[in-house]
């Protein structure tokens, strides 16, 4: 099952403090949303409204075109993953998958069906009669989501699910997280503040800050095309280059005024936009590609960071003309 999400007009305020401003957000059913951004941006407490544990000062959710507002967290049509899991440890794993259908009165041998099914789902139906103990952190994440999509609800909620896995773990559940929601179909609202796990898995960014939505737009509009400036320092790293009247430290680069942004992998050996030339302050190889920062010579205290192919011979005290790409032109926020 699956349904649209409509968040209208939420405000959340804990005393004199405004933790969501008025939030408005469309989710299309199916969809996978990502709400992204630093601790204390209000992505969690959305997340709670969404799922009922906490409740709006103002405005509305509905789910399937069904308010929310007086319906507890037990009768929505969501369920919730979070990051510690919250499995029993004294039941199996097909016992922990089936508990949701057991508490809605759900047959034994029904019940036991359906969670083989999910465990089967996630690649866990050999170890179905094991306890939670025995699995690793990614078995029981699997485990968890089994649980809540068994009761098949028509918006799961993630509360960054992934936190406590290791890196390379945790890009192999990214990976499987997806695959289990295109085959489920499922609308997935995730929380997390890990700008690759969100590109990674999202259909759709939903960037936040100070309780307000900066920007949402699948990961390549995010990326390329940030909504402000916040955004642009806040998906990956970012060259900012002031400019005012079409001049900039570097000299005449582009009409305008404003703060140029240029992604590290956007500034090479060639390219349409000149920069000049850059000493090599500092190199790294990173496997992928090598990290420099360079000093441009027009103006030394305006440090670049830029990625160069991994062949590329660069070491400090070269000196190297720089040109540019897809170049980002933003405005100053006040």
């Amino acid at each position: 099952m699956t349904a649209p999400v409509s968040i209208r007009g939420v405000t959340q305020t804990y005393g004199a403090q405004t933790v969501l401003h008025a939030i408005d957000l469309e989710i299309a059913a199916g969809e996978f949303i990502v709400l992204l951004g630093p601790s204390g941006c209000g992505k969690t407490t959305l997340l709670n409204i969404l799922g009922g544990f906490a409740t709006p000062t103002a405005g509305h959710v509905l789910i399937g075109g069904r308010d929310m507002g007086c319906i507890a967290p037990k009768d929505r049509p969501t369920t919730t993953v979070f990051q510690d899991y919250a499995l029993f440890p004294h039941m199996s794993l097909r016992d922990n998958v089936a508990f949701g259908l057991r508490m809605k009165g759900i047959g034994t041998s029904m019940r036991h069906a359906r969670g083989l099914e999910m465990l089967d789902m996630v690649g866990l139906s050999a170890m179905a009669a094991r306890r939670p103990h025995e699995l690793s952190g990614g078995q029981r994440q699997r485990v968890a989501l089994a649980r809540a999509l068994a009761v098949a609800p028509d918006v799961l909620l993630l509360d960054e699910p992934l936190g406590a896995l290791d890196l390379k773990l945790r890009r192999q559940m990214q990976d499987e997280l997806k695959a289990i929601q295109r085959r489920v179909g499922t609308t997935f609202v995730h929380v997390t503040h890990d700008q690759e796990e969100a590109m990674a898995i999202a259909d759709r960014i939903v960037v936040m800050n100070k309780g307000r939505i900066e920007q949402a737009a699948p990961a390549r509009a995010v990326y390329l095309s940030p909504a402000n400036l916040f955004v642009a320092g806040f998906m990956g790293e970012v060259n900012k280059i002031p400019l005012a009247d079409g001049q900039s430290p570097l000299g005449p680069l582009m009409p305008g005024s404003g703060t140029i942004c240029l992604r590290p992998e956007a500034i090479g050996l060639d390219g349409p936009l000149p920069l000049g030339p850059a000493r090599v302050t500092d190199a790294a190889f990173f496997g992928t590609h090598i990290r420099a920062h360079m000093a441009p010579l027009a103006a030394p205290d305006l440090s670049l960071i830029v990625h160069f192919p991994q062949g590329a011979t660069i070491a400090p005290g070269d000196e190297i003309p720089l040109f540019a790409r897809n170049p980002v032109l933003l405005e100053v926020e006040p």
